[in-house]
């Protein structure tokens, strides 16, 4: 299978208008994923499968991306066993701070009135300053 995407890219790469056009689309492709992925950070779930996702999906065109994914995950690695050596209140405090960012950016984002409203709860502090209601 990989022999015959690597054919099927090598005929592309020989058109010069189709060779722009799918590194155009992979690299949309790539970004939209990487910053999808960039989003999903801070909450539980996959965020940083996501984002070394789209810079695997940029990487296949693009050698910059190659070398920042190597890079990122490295950084991501040596953060992950630093954390893993830590005492336990250094990694509650880091839970209790990527808590903080999680509804931080809910309540910015105003789902807290949202979802007082569903349940008839209207306090003024739920209320996302951003938006004005």
């Amino acid at each position: 299978m990989r022999g015959r995407l690597h054919e099927r890219r090598e005929r592309i790469r020989v058109n010069s208008t189709l060779n722009t056009s799918y590194r155009i689309a992979l690299g949309t492709l790539g970004t939209i994923v990487l910053l999808a992925g960039l989003l999903m950070v801070p909450y539980p779930g996959p965020g940083w499968l996501v984002v070394f996702a789209g810079l695997g999906i940029l990487a296949t065109e693009f050698s910059w991306a190659h070398n920042l994914n190597t890079r990122a995950k490295r950084y991501y690695h040596a953060w992950t066993r630093w954390l893993g050596r830590q005492n336990v209140a250094v990694k509650l405090a880091t839970m209790g701070l990527t808590c903080a960012v999680v509804l931080t950016t809910l309540w910015l984002l105003g789902l807290f009135a949202m979802a007082g409203s569903w349940v008839g709860v209207e306090w003024d502090w739920l209320s996302s300053p951003l938006f004005d209601s």
